[in-house]
């Protein structure tokens, strides 16, 4: 068996693929609750024995909130360290295109922001994309101290947060008031939504800034991971490969799973800390049943998204705020957590139909494609 398709990596495409559409697991929630972020939490909507509706939540959340977002950081630097190693190649200076592929990525993660959604992701995975691109640069030394320094740092800060909960020094009013939110979204015009995202810019990409360390740490992640030859198609690359299997569930899952601790008390750790634990022992998990059922045409489904997943990632939230806001079906606020979840499919179903088709007659995802040609625009792939 190869995962190798001439210039990419098959199973690298099936982890993008599942993390693109795994990300509207957590996202849907704040759609469907009209842009409410502490239905990603639980500190005040209720225990989970209350109802099915909050159980099939909070089970959903356990399992998603984080995980996906998580496995996307270490892709994308599984992504970098590749290009990187092709700049060498070639002997093209690095950063060099990358920097600009990264600026434009900061740029699309703003119009996303600004358009569609303000939990966007994509401005802060560029931030810390070029960071860790000059970390990569300065060697494995630094590569590996920056790993532990960042982790430290980072590990600190969430059990500072844990304490402060512990002290009941914070709740669910951290958020502040989302009733102003809510009315917007279930009452307000998409040029009403887009002045108050942009008038509201830096409280809106709060969580964004807190997350870059998390995000260069798992960049880095990814990259130790390649160097490491946890891909690759020996007998190496499947121990390790098993060994995130079995290390990521055994010890992400229970973690994950304190969610169910009344109170909110684990919301933080779990979304910050033990996320990528669990992320790790997913791709574990995702390349034994790709090993197992290589022939399964799911796979070649999921590789499809994982070559247009930013295309995918901007095409699953348009079509949210058209389903669940004000301005487009209305059909938010919505409690019914089956329907919730059978929309969800819904919009899955939609984008891979919509890949399918588009990679039919096209190499790249519009957006990927769109990306390139502006790249080769201020910076010709040939040049040195």
């Amino acid at each position: 068996m190869s995962y190798h398709h001439q210039k990419r990596i098959r199973l690298l495409d099936i982890f993008r693929g599942i993390a693109i559409l795994g990300t509207l697991g957590t996202n849907i929630w704040i759609f469907a609750y009209l842009g409410d972020i502490s239905y990603i939490f639980t500190f005040d909507h209720y225990e989970w024995w209350s109802s099915i509706d909050h159980f099939i939540r909070i089970l959903s959340l356990s399992l998603v909130n984080g995980k996906l977002l998580g496995l996307l950081a270490i892709m994308f630097g599984i992504g970098l360290e590749l290009k990187y190693q092709q700049s060498l190649r070639k002997g093209r200076p690095w950063p060099g295109v990358y920097l600009w592929t990264s600026l434009f990525l900061l740029i699309e993660g703003f119009l996303h922001f600004t358009f569609v959604m303000e939990y966007d992701i994509l401005m802060a995975y560029a931030i810390a994309a070029i960071i860790v691109a000059f970390i990569v640069k300065a060697g494995m030394k630094y590569i590996k101290r920056s790993l532990i320094l960042i982790g430290v740092i980072h590990l600190l800060f969430i059990l500072l947060l844990f304490l402060a909960g512990l002290t009941q020094q914070i709740s669910g009013n951290f958020l502040g008031d989302m009733q102003e939110t809510t009315y917007l979204y279930e009452n307000k015009s998409w040029l009403d939504q887009i002045q108050y995202r942009l008038s509201n810019f830096l409280s809106l990409r709060g969580e964004a800034i807190f997350t870059i360390p998390l995000n260069v740490f798992l960049f880095l992640t990814g990259v130790l991971l390649m160097r490491k030859g946890a891909f690759a198609n020996d007998a190496k690359g499947r121990y390790i490969r098993r060994k995130m299997l079995q290390i990521g569930l055994c010890v992400g899952l229970p973690l994950n799973l304190l969610l169910f601790v009344p109170g909110g008390l684990f919301d933080f750790p779990v979304r910050y800390l033990f996320a990528p634990i669990l992320s790790i022992g997913y791709m574990g998990l995702i390349a034994f049943m790709v090993e197992k059922k290589e022939s399964l045409h799911v796979w070649g489904i999921l590789e499809k998204v994982g070559k247009a997943s930013l295309s995918c990632y901007v095409m699953q939230n348009i079509l949210c705020s058209i389903i669940f806001y004000g301005w487009g079906l209305g059909v938010a606020p919505l409690e019914d957590s089956f329907i919730i979840l059978l929309i969800l499919c819904l919009v899955s179903v939609v984008q891979v139909l919509f890949v399918i088709l588009w990679l039919k007659f096209y190499k790249h995802g519009p957006i990927e494609a769109g990306r390139k040609f502006m790249t080769r625009l201020v910076m010709p792939i040939n040049s040195k």
